[in-house]
């Protein structure tokens, strides 16, 4: 009601609120109930979600809500589809659009709120072509038309927070999940020296059996689609690497084809190695087909429902999915990160994460922060309803310190300890980035054309890195580099970008390379 009452407050200036609510904790309701009282005033509204999978979720809960008519927006949609949607928000018919990053450029003559759910997600920045950041273009779209945003995660970005301590935005608070819920109880799995079946431990698949005789659904994280990240010969080590990108490609095991997720590049599998002929090949690592492979085997009597991008590609499957697990039809759920953002599965009562390991030594400075936010996300699917939740982090790491510090101290304590190391390292949002990637078939060119561009920089206050190779230094056949600007101002780093840029387009190397400059970018890849 505080929450709702101070953005309602607001509901004719432009002023900028984050709500911190822990998983569970009711967000949702505050979006409703704002979203009655800006509708109350005339106006409508305008609500961003990171995901597809999350727009038919929520417009569902506001049309049982709301008796005004919802426009959807995304990307799943045909032409028609949109340009129907489209035409409803610009005439005003659509009172309440719900889209995600692309719907913040819809016209809405008389809006009067923009709502962003899961404010941290990665996947509102557009990474290619026209390059945005859908959350603060918001910001800047709000202040034109003198409204209130909203921006709502249980994991806000260190950005966000950064913002309230300095008091560009208003920090609003749920500290305790809605109704009977109860936090889920966390606990760290070490797995060292323990055997795995297939990424499963002996004493998760002891709790997952406990869980289903008790009528509980399970839920298993795994950020690894495919069947095994790679195949090695055990007698020379070879390995399968992608011929056109420096990664290695994965098995998927239904159709026996090695695909890389990187550039599409596949394959059939081999039974020999193409190497040395030896037969006999290794399968190090699990991806989510194998996990439901195993599971299939520990649990004959058990409905298994996986979801990820190879088991969604046919139009409607996710829905049907996501409403197999909403109902409890699914007994043990399996799915990568399109599992684990904002769904409500009341039934679940056992989270699993598979490997916490794998984001834990990240070349990203954001790795460490995008692990949390993901562990913390995942493990707030636990115990929604009536029945306490139990969460289970497998790991060979159990004394790491972001582990320790999330266990003991939560989403509050990590993320104040991040920012103190971002402070001490200087790193954004204490200081402020752009990259200048360039990708070619000769590294040459590459590295000439991004050492000449430097050269025309003034470094009296900026901090140029590079030319560097970028962290997959070949992509798609192509060699990629990059250069990092960073500034401690950020009127410093964009007057020098300003005209920079216009320079760089008429730069004769320029025309054998494919470049682009990234502002504020969210990974360094």
């Amino acid at each position: 009601q505080l929450a709702v009452s101070c953005v309602t407050a607001a509901l004719n200036q432009f002023q900028t609120f984050l709500l911190h609510g822990i998983t569970g904790s009711g967000k949702t309701e505050v979006y409703l109930a704002l979203t009655e009282a800006a509708l109350a005033q005339g106006r409508q509204v305008l609500i961003l979600v990171p995901e597809i999978s999350l727009t038919p979720q929520l417009t569902r809960r506001f049309r049982r809500r709301l008796s005004v008519p919802i426009a959807a927006l995304h990307s799943g949609m045909n032409d028609r589809q949109r340009q129907c949607a489209w035409g409803m928000a610009a005439n005003a018919e659509a009172r309440v659009v719900i889209g995600t990053r692309s719907a913040l450029f819809t016209p809405m003559p008389n809006l009067g709120l923009i709502m962003i759910d899961e404010e941290h997600d990665g996947s509102l920045k557009q990474q290619e072509g026209f390059r945005y950041h859908a959350r603060d273009l918001a910001l800047v779209r709000a202040k034109h038309a003198a409204i209130p945003v909203l921006l709502g995660s249980a994991t806000p970005s260190l950005e966000s927070l950064y913002n309230t301590e300095r008091g560009q935005y208003q920090l609003l608070q749920l500290k305790q999940r809605a109704a009977l819920a109860k936090p889920p109880k966390v606990q760290v799995l070490d797995v060292r020296r323990r055997p795995l079946q297939d990424g499963l431990s002996d004493l998760l698949l002891q709790h997952i059996r406990s869980h289903l005789n008790q009528q509980g659904q399970v839920l298993l994280f795994l950020n690894r689609r495919g069947y095994a990240p790679l195949l090695m010969c055990h007698e020379c080590g070879w390995t399968t690497d992608c011929p056109r990108c420096d990664a290695h490609m994965t098995l998927h095991q239904h159709s026996r084809r090695l695909h890389c997720h990187h550039c599409g590049h596949e394959t059939p599998a081999p039974v020999n190695c193409p190497q040395c002929g030896h037969t006999e090949l290794w399968l190090p690592g699990a991806g989510t087909e194998r996990i439901e492979e195993a599971l299939a085997k520990h649990f004959p009597d058990a409905t298994l429902v996986r979801i990820d991008r190879d088991t969604t590609r046919r139009k409607g499957s996710l829905d049907d999915k996501l409403e197999q697990a909403r109902s409890g039809a699914g007994h043990i759920l399996i799915g990568t990160q399109m599992l684990a953002k904002g769904h409500d599965f009341p039934n679940v009562s056992l989270v699993g994460i598979l490997d916490a390991d794998q984001g834990l030594f990240s070349t990203d400075f954001r790795g460490t922060e995008h692990l949390a936010q993901l562990i913390i996300q995942v493990a707030g699917r636990a115990g929604r309803a009536e029945r306490a939740g139990e969460v289970f982090i497998q790991t060979h790491q159990p004394d790491h310190p972001l582990l320790t510090t999330l266990l003991h101290q939560g989403n509050t304590g990590f993320a104040r300890a991040a920012l103190e190391e971002r402070r001490v390292s200087d790193l954004p949002p204490f200081s402020h980035l752009a990259i200048l990637r360039a990708d070619a078939n000769r590294v040459d060119d590459v590295s000439d054309f991004l050492r000449q561009a430097k050269t025309l920089l003034n470094s009296n206050k900026l901090e140029i890195f590079g030319p560097l190779p970028a962290p997959m230094a070949r992509r798609a056949g192509r060699q990629r580099m990059q250069l990092v600007l960073q500034a401690s101002e950020r009127r410093a780093l964009h007057t020098q970008l300003h005209n920079w840029v216009r320079t760089l387009a008429d730069m004769k190397s320029a025309r054998k390379v494919r470049w682009s400059l990234d502002v504020d970018p969210v990974d360094l890849y």
